[in-house]
């Protein structure tokens, strides 16, 4: 069989399930700045960019707390999606995850806009791999459901995700974290000091960590671990508080991140959960993520407070050695890397008119800069000409510039009624320009040959949102909202058809009702929606390529819709006892696949979205026992739960479904004073599922040797988890 190139398969891939500890979900409603009063129970909360509290926000929201993340283990934003409903992450490698929310905003590859945003610390980040990057001196994590464009831009048309960091204070604190785990040899050790350097006036915080594990892969030729990760974290931050209503914060930052992508086994189906990897290479992959970030907040009299965010973020990577056929055979390696520069700056003017109306309105703007260098050897033996070689360089640079002006009115008629309209106006110009110098040997010579591809996209979209609220008694609220929000478009690689060199932004209405209940020992809440989606961004497929073999491209597949229902619960029947609960059920479907089919000439055969389940749920339970006037001791159990998906498939008759699954973890901790020491034990019953699944027929439309591939979860891991707070 005739080997062609088939430059980035892997980009074909989403992963279908997460290795995180399972663990619970937070209140839903509780948000950026969740902080509960220990006298009146009340949780004050800025989902909506001021302080609000819980019963107010008309939002679905899920908040988790760092000291959470601590207990449970999780040490990303992608291990914590299992604490949020409706919020599914997957992954197949270091620098690669993927994200949607109620199936909307599902980003494929690394190389599209998110649908879902991420930000941390309030600052956009315009890629996704961060999302498995380590959680350093985190707060809180809140997920935002539904589009969230009228106040956190464009690329959030599922929601957002906002990562925030604990920010210096008045007083001196010091935090330690450490824990061990097999049989990977999984182990991590955080630390964070804060304190004054000028009481009331500057203050600092340093943090720093490091996260190594081998994995549960095994390189069969290399005879070496295949999912090896290890990462360094460092971050120093300044607070400068000069007089009453005004502060300046000032935060660099620096992550190291080794790891491997697309550690694919060759498997003979979705039940097959073997877990060694016959490359011949590790593919391994680091990233460098570097940046500094500065806020002013001034209350400016009259009810009114100005704040102003500058950030800058820089992230390299380089992968030495990558394996493109997926085998011990070396018919495709490459040398890539890439760089991404982003510079972005909001202004924001949050007023009191009176008690009935009051204003947010702001400006935004981005600069993007990505640049991409991959050099691939294609080794192939062609049917009449014998053995070929292709050596091929690829050059990429990409430019994106984004304005945007928004605002939003908030009036209540009444003590129990209000009224949020909201609008946001997002212009986005994005240029990319490439060369591609190729050089093919066989035996009729050597014939080089160049080509200049450069491609433009321009948008301009408005995104507004409605929501009308009401509270019927201090305990209850109940809400319904529409808004929409809408996706960048992007670029595929300069060696793609011209036909499909660029594909175009995707957009979602979404409409939603929910409720809110919080009584003694009980917090409720649920909402029901609907999406309608379209000009999905979602499938790949593969075309020819410039200077020989094929490359995956990005393509808008057509219409999706999505509704569901999702529920969330904290019930304290005794106060010693916690249980909290998640539960969505989310139908997805694609109801019109005729952009794909006519680009490229293909059908489906699913009309379901790759990798988005029909359900998640998650419960557990917290009992504490005390043995002391300051100690006592916490026994902790929880349950993560994810329906069938569709895997990754080009198949047109038959589409592979990977099963569900319900992973289980347990825990004892001993607390005393400022140090807890706990046993833990991960996937409790060892349970089988897949990360990510490849369907053959991708790999035999690239001339490749057809095999399904797979990356199966994290097994059972068991250990000792210790923390110091003072």
């Amino acid at each position: 069989m005739t080997k062609f190139r088939f430059a980035a398969v892997s980009t074909l891939v989403l992963a279908a399930t997460l290795g995180a500890t399972p663990g619970f979900a937070q209140d839903s409603a509780a948000t950026p700045a969740a902080a509960e009063s220990e006298d009146d129970g009340v949780i004050v909360v800025t989902a909506r960019k001021r302080d609000e509290t819980l019963s107010d926000v008309p939002i679905a929201v899920t908040a988790i707390d760092g000291d959470t993340l601590t207990a449970r283990g999780i040490n990303s934003v992608r291990e914590a999606a299992v604490l949020s409903p409706g919020l599914n992450i997957n992954s197949d490698g270091s620098g690669r995850a993927f994200v949607a929310i109620r199936g909307v905003g599902v980003t494929l590859v690394q190389s599209v806009q998110p649908g879902v945003g991420l930000f941390i610390d309030g600052i956009y980040q315009p890629n996704t791999a961060y999302l498995n990057n380590p959680l350093l001196d985190v707060d809180r994590i809140e997920v935002l459901r539904g589009p969230q464009g009228t106040l956190y831009g464009k690329n959030t048309l599922g929601g957002a995700i906002n990562v925030i960091t604990r920010q210096p204070s008045n007083d001196f604190e010091v935090r330690a974290n450490g824990s061990y785990a097999g049989p990977d040899n999984s182990w991590l050790v955080s630390g964070a000091v804060s304190g004054p350097i000028i009481d009331d006036v500057l203050g600092f915080r340093i943090a720093a960590s490091h996260r190594q594990q081998d994995g549960f892969l095994t390189n069969t030729i290399l005879n070496k671990d295949a999912n090896r990760f290890n990462t360094d974290s460092v971050n120093a931050t300044l607070r400068f508080t000069p007089a009453d209503g005004f502060s300046l914060t000032v935060k660099g930052y620096y992550d190291w991140v080794d790891g491997v992508n697309i550690p694919y086994s060759r498997v003979t189906g979705p039940k097959d959960y073997r877990r060694d990897v016959t490359f011949n290479t590790l593919n391994q992959i680091s990233y460098k993520y570097r940046g500094i970030n500065a806020r002013a907040e001034a209350d400016l009299g009259g009810g009114s407070k100005l704040s102003v965010i500058g950030a800058y973020d820089m992230r390299n990577s380089f992968a030495p050695d990558s394996d493109g056929d997926f085998g011990p055979d070396n018919t495709v390696r490459s040398i890539g890397r890439d760089s991404l520069r982003t510079m972005t700056i909001e202004t924001r003017l949050d007023s009191e008119w009176s008690d009935q109306f009051s204003t947010l309105v702001g400006l935004f703007t981005s600069n993007e800069q990505t640049r991409v260098n991959n050099t691939d050897t294609i080794n192939l033996i062609h049917p009449l000409l014998g053995p070929v070689n292709i050596v091929r360089n690829t050059t990429a640079k990409n430019v994106a510039d984004t304005y945007a002006a928004f605002g939003t009115l908030f009036w209540k008629p009444t003590a129990d009624w209000e009224v949020a309209l909201g609008l946001r106006y997002d212009r986005e110009n994005r240029v990319s320009r490439g060369t591609v110098d190729s050089v093919t040997t066989s035996i009729l010579g050597v014939m080089p040959a160049t080509s200049l591809t450069s491609a433009k996209l321009k948008s301009s979209e408005w995104q507004p949102k409605l929501t009308v609220s009401r509270k019927w008694t201090p305990d209850l609220m109940t809400y319904v909202s529409v808004a929409r929000g809408y996706r960048g478009g992007g670029f595929n690689a300069p060696t793609a058809p011209v036909a499909v060199r660029t594909y175009g932004g995707d957009s979602a209405w979404t409409y939603e009702a929910g409720a809110k209940y919080t009584g003694a020992g009980l917090m409720l809440s649920g909402a029901v929606f609907y999406n309608d989606y379209k000009n999905y961004i979602g499938l790949n497929s593969i075309a020819p390529a410039e200077g020989g073999g094929l490359v995956t491209v990005d393509l808008n597949t057509g219409d999706v819709e999505s509704y569901g229902i999702e529920l969330e619960a904290l019930v304290r029947p005794v106060p010693a006892w916690t249980i909290r609960g998640g539960f969505t059920y989310m139908h997805a479907r694609i109801t019109d696949p005729t952009a794909y089919e006519t680009t490229t000439g293909r059908t489906l055969s699913s009309d379901r979205l790759t990798f988005q389940p029909d359900w998640l749920a998650n419960i557990s339970t917290d009992y504490r026992i005390e043995t002391g006037a300051d100690s006592e001791v916490v026994l902790g159990a929880g349950l993560f739960g994810k329906g069938k998906r569709l895997a990754a498939t080009l198949n047109e008759t038959t589409p592979t479904i990977l099963d569900s699954y319900w992973l289980a973890n347990a825990s004892i901790a001993y607390r005393t004073g400022p140090v807890e020491v706990a046993l833990f034990a991960n996937n409790l019953f060892n349970t089988e599922y897949f990360e990510s699944y490849i369907e053959k027929t991708t790999l035999a439309l690239a001339g490749l040797p057809a095999s399904d591939l797979g990356i199966t979860g994290d097994r059972r891991r068991y250990g000792v988890r210790a923390s110091l707070k003072f």
